[in-house]
């Protein structure tokens, strides 16, 4: 699976009553741009009344997502880490960048959740960046539990 970045524009009705055009980020979980296309619109359906369009889908650069049930950890913030790793033929330290999406209330909560994610990685990674991302929402993909394979197993019928 690869995330997509999906932009909705839609007309928004704002606390005083005016109507505004916005333009807001998704995540989404898919195999390509065409199920990511037909994914969010199925997922925005329930939630804006009157029409809006996909105006945006592009590759998401995320290694990993930690997610959180928390009620409070309703925004989503991106971080660079540096996993540090050594060169076997010249000894020296060698740093790789990684991007990964953290689900959490603040910058401080980020970090602690991020931490808590990590633990059972063996990798050293320094933090070299964390800033909280545009993004409204992540659709993760789902099996539904009750799908049928499309073909009886050997033997049934």
């Amino acid at each position: 699976m690869t995330w997509f970045e999906c932009k909705i524009r839609y007309e928004k009705t704002l606390e005083n009553g005016m109507v505004k055009k916005v333009t807001e980020p998704y995540l989404v979980d898919a195999l390509s741009f065409t199920e990511a296309e037909a994914r969010i619109i199925e997922e925005m359906k329930p939630f804006i009344s009157g029409e809006f369009t996909v105006s945006d889908i592009k590759r998401a650069n995320y290694s990993e997502l930690f997610f959180s049930d928390e009620e409070a950890a309703d925004r989503w913030f991106k971080s660079k880490l540096l996993f540090i790793t050594l060169d076997e033929k010249s000894g020296n330290e060698k740093k790789v960048a990684t991007n990964v999406l953290i689900q959490a209330s603040d910058l401080r909560d980020a970090v602690k959740k991020l931490d808590e994610g990590m633990k059972g990685s063996m990798a050293d990674y320094e933090i070299a960046s964390m800033a909280e991302t545009p993004i409204m929402d992540v659709y993760r993909y789902e099996v539904e539990p009750d799908v049928k394979p499309e073909f009886p197993e050997a033997g049934q019928q």
